[in-house]
Order: C-alpha cells, then sequence, then structure tokens
C-alpha cells in the first residue's frame, strides 16, 4: 500500500474502522457473509488490496494455491485482517466475484436486438481475452467444480450479469424483433456459452469472429423462437 505502516497498527486500525464503520464481526454465528457488507475508508482501501491480491493469485496459480498469508502479504496487510475478515480461501474467493459483479461494465443499447448481443459478446470476448482476466475465470471455475461455496459464488456472478443484460431482450421482443414470452435470460446466456466452452475446452481465447458468431447464433435462435418456453 502506498502509505507505509507497521503491520500491527495497520490490523488494529483496521479492526476499529471495520467495526464502525461496517459492523463486521469476527467469523462466525451472526457474522455477515464476506462481501455483504460495503465497508467505507481505510476498510474500503484493505479490501481493495486484498481483492486484488487475491485475483492476481488465482490468475498466476490458480485456487488450489491461494493462500491467505500470501494475499495479506501482497496486499501489504497483516495476515491477522485477511483471516478475521474472510476467514478461509472460498470465503475470499466469494467475496472477490462479488466485487467482480459489481465492478463489471454496464449493458450497452444499441437499439437492435443483434447490435446488443454483438455488445454483450464482444464485452465477453475481451474479458476472457484479457490475460490476466481470462486465468482468473478459468481457475474459478475450475475451482466451482469442487467446492460448493465457491459455485455458489460463481451462481451468484452470472446472475448479476445476465440480469444486467436481459433488458437488452425485452426490449427487442417490445421491437417485434423477438416473439413474445421469449426467456430474456437464456438468450443472453446462449450469447457467453460458446465462447466459455471454447475456451475451456480448447485453451484458447475468443476472437473477434467467435463472439460475433455466438452473437448471430444467439439472434437467429431466439428470433425462431427457441427460447419461447414450450407449453
Amino acid at each position: 500500500m502506498s502509505e507505509a505502516m507497521p503491520e500491527a497498527q495497520l490490523e488494529a486500525k483496521s479492526e476499529a474502522e471495520s467495526q464502525a464503520e461496517s459492523g463486521a464481526v469476527s467469523p462466525g454465528a451472526g457474522a455477515p457473509e464476506p462481501g455483504t457488507v460495503r465497508p467505507g475508508g481505510r476498510t474500503a482501501r484493505v479490501r481493495t488490496a486484498v481483492l486484488r491480491a487475491a485475483g492476481d493469485v488465482l490468475a498466476e496459480h490458480g485456487f488450489a494455491h491461494l493462500d491467505l498469508a500470501d494475499v495479506a502479504r501482497r496486499a501489504g496487510v497483516g495476515k491477522t485482517t485477511v483471516y478475521r475478515r474472510w476467514g478461509s480461501a472460498t470465503a475470499l474467493v466469494a467475496d472477490l466475484l462479488c466485487d467482480m459483479a459489481e465492478q463489471s461494465l454496464p449493458r450497452v443499447d444499441t437499439g437492435s436486438a443483434l447490435g446488443d448481443l454483438r455488445a454483450n459478446a464482444e464485452l465477453v470476448r475481451r474479458t476472457l481475452a484479457d490475460e490476466r482476466q481470462g486465468a482468473l475465470f478459468r481457475a474459478v471455475i475450475a475451482a466451482g467444480a469442487c467446492d460448493a461455496r465457491t459455485a455458489s459464488a460463481l451462481r451468484r456472478f452470472y446472475e448479476v450479469r445476465v440480469a444486467e443484460w436481459e433488458p437488452c431482450v425485452t426490449a427487442a421482443v417490445a421491437r417485434g424483433e423477438f416473439p413474445e414470452g421469449t426467456d430474456a435470460g437464456a438468450v443472453v446466456r446462449a450469447v457467453s456459452a460458446p465462447l466459455y466452452y471454447g475456451l475451456l475446452t480448447t485453451g484458447a481465447a475468443p476472437d473477434p469472429a467467435d463472439a460475433d458468431r455466438a452473437a448471430r447464433a444467439a439472434a437467429a435462435a431466439a428470433a425462431a423462437g427457441v427460447y419461447v418456453p414450450s407449453g
């Protein structure tokens, strides 16, 4: 961190401000889930530094090597602060995903269904093609396959992102581009699904052509009524 402070002092100050600003308590009965409290002041800066460090470790070494003491060292904070606030690697990943969802770029309104879905596909493509972000997502997805809490946090992350883009589909239905009853969430997921699948099965990041193809396929399927639930 830019402000040099002895570790013990930083931990004590972080603890005091954490209680005063957010009411956070040590892990246990009645404690808020990591990421559900929005701290301010130095507590917020500590959280930002820790989450950034956690993301770096995930991108560089994967979930198996996510160690709270190492994260604390990278973030420049006391390990007691990290253990007290998050308690486990899975809780830290859950908070990281919550923060990532909040920091993600908002949806784009181009005025057409295909334009909107292309914008969504390109945003996903750029994220997965980014050296750090692509590696981070691969690590978290791999962790979610064997850890229930990480899987739950990952689902919440995508619920937030899908919900952000659902109004694009709703607007397309209102314009008559997609039929009434189209499942907006299913259309949004259909855009990103082939991009993630390609990354996970080939190891290669999607390119602009992949993003365009995914958007066009989802738009064509939606226009044909594929995403209108039967019955």
